[in-house]
């Protein structure tokens, strides 16, 4: 197990890149005479905007659930996500989590992927657990990446305060994120990656033609590629190869995806077949 390689200083022009340099790292607010971290707030705030979107569409969703179905998914994506995010957060440097565990650090640590694999798995179970068989996943994939872009504003804000920095680059993309590097603003790769997959999944779902659970299906695939590739210009401990802990898990949910979706496929080929 060891790090990626050594970081050196890159020379650079700052009239030929993007800086942040008039902002410090990180970005706080004054709230109540507190000075409050950016990213929680903006994390507290996606959540916020993501869970009032989720039940905008329930309210006009044509499929209704019962209360105890709706409860115990909710219930199990939550638990899910919550443990999912903190084990592989700290999966990351499992060397660190052995020789110095703590409990408060253990509970700081997280990471989205875990939350959103572990999080499938909590609503696979909750669904066992109710009896309930159809996929409920379509529902929350707007919600989701709303949630998402605005908490990775939050993690831009962060700077280098936070592991959600990328890579020292001499590329034209390069910002300044709180220390003497030019780096890749990979939290600002995110959020134009998800602008990018809302306009393609919304021209899919006007197509009407596919069945439940399909567009969840084809998010989580496009999201887990992006972050697979997305962590080779971050720093990350390397597990397996040069391959982090994030990678690894990415590949598994890729993995399973590309089989889910090829199922999906021959479904509705073997339904269009029927049909004529």
């Amino acid at each position: 197990m060891k790090s990626v390689g050594k970081i050196k200083k890159l020379c650079h022009h700052q009239s030929k890149y993007t800086t942040f340099e008039s902002m410090d790292f990180p970005f706080t607010f004054q709230i109540f005479g507190k000075t409050i971290l950016a990213h929680p707030v903006f994390e507290t705030l996606g959540i916020f905007l993501g869970m009032r979107y989720y039940f905008y569409l329930k309210r006009k969703y044509p499929e209704k659930l019962s209360f105890n179905i709706s409860a115990a998914i909710l219930i199990g994506a939550t638990a899910g996500a919550l443990l999912g995010s903190k084990i592989i957060g700290n999966l990351e440097n499992p060397q660190s989590l052995l020789e110095n565990f703590s409990f408060q650090k253990f509970w700081t640590n997280n990471t989205i992927v875990g939350g959103l694999a572990f999080g499938l798995i909590g609503v696979e179970i909750a669904k066992k657990v109710v009896g309930h068989k159809e996929s409920t996943g379509d529902l929350i994939v707007f919600p989701l990446i709303l949630a998402m872009i605005i908490g990775r504003i939050g993690c831009l804000l962060m700077g280098i305060h936070e592991e959600t920095y990328g890579l020292p680059t001499d590329s034209i993309f390069g910002m300044h994120l709180g220390d003497e590097y030019l780096r890749h603003p990979v939290a600002l790769y995110e959020i134009a990656f998800l602008l990018f997959i809302w306009f393609e999944l919304k021209m899919i779902a006007k197509k009407d033609k596919y069945p439940s659970g399909f567009l969840f299906q084809l998010f989580m695939l496009s999201y887990f590629t992006f972050r697979f590739l997305l962590d080779f210009i971050k720093p990350k401990i390397e597990i397996i190869g040069n391959l982090g802990t994030i990678q690894i898990v990415c590949l598994m949910v890729i993995l399973y995806y590309i089989y889910a979706i090829k199922n999906t496929v021959n479904l509705m080929k073997t339904k269009n077949t029927i049909t004529i």
